[in-house]
């Protein structure tokens, strides 16, 4: 344990998990949505649905929306900015089986009409897991920049994948692979990376056979941000 586990982030309170974890929750599904969302439907579950309210839960994961980061002043005023920046949101409840308490499903909608469903958890201190994408099941910390590629489950697409990032010098810090329940449906790659890429490595990842979408992540403390 280090001391940032013992006093958490910088942040607009009041609470780690329920205000300062949910605003990055918001912040990484805008990433990998990669641009502004215009819709977003926000459910969420156990504590965050029964206690969030109180804690400013709902401002703090729309503000993530928007882009606000975790200290932001404006955090408790993002109902109003969502309005001014023309994103439209509602927020409800869900029961998520075996999810944390302090979870969330965000269903997004960009500006170009691409969505996104991503299921998250607050840990405490500021602290997320991403646990699901469009469905499929995947863990993932939004703390490393990040590869999502959703692929047809068929031979080739990992070591393709990797090939392009062995190529570009980027080393692999995490490898996790998920398909649907049967063989042959589609699949999904999390590839957290050590260093930062560039906006061509998704594009180049986009043209290999059976590669059907690629979203990227890169913590805004690494160069990233949308």
């Amino acid at each position: 344990m280090n001391l940032f586990d013992i006093m958490g982030p910088i942040m607009v309170g009041p609470s780690s998990s329920h205000t300062a974890g949910a605003a990055r929750m918001g912040r990484v599904s805008r990433g990998l949505l990669g641009q502004p969302p215009a819709r977003a439907e926000i459910l969420l579950h156990g504590s965050f649905a029964s206690t969030g309210k109180g804690h400013g839960t709902h401002q703090a994961i729309v503000a993530g929306l928007l882009g606000l980061a975790l200290d932001d002043p404006r955090i408790p005023n993002s109902f109003r900015l969502a309005k001014e920046a023309g994103m439209d949101f509602q927020i409800g409840t869900c029961l998520l089986r075996g999810a944390h308490p302090n979870s969330a499903l965000l269903r997004l909608e960009g500006q170009d009409g691409t969505s996104l469903e991503v299921g998250a958890s607050s840990l405490g201190g500021g602290r997320i897991r991403v646990f699901q994408l469009d469905g499929l099941e995947c863990y993932f910390s939004g703390e490393l920049p990040t590869l999502v590629v959703h692929n047809t489950d068929q031979p080739g697409c990992v070591s393709e994948v990797a090939y392009v990032l062995a190529r570009r010098g980027i080393n692999v810090a995490t490898l996790q692979l998920r398909r649907g329940e049967e063989q042959g449906s589609n699949a999904v790659m999390v590839i957290e990376c050590d260093k930062p890429f560039s906006p061509q490595v998704p594009q180049e990842i986009l043209t290999l056979p059976g590669i059907l979408r690629v979203n990227r992540y890169i913590p805004r403390e690494m160069g990233g941000g949308v």
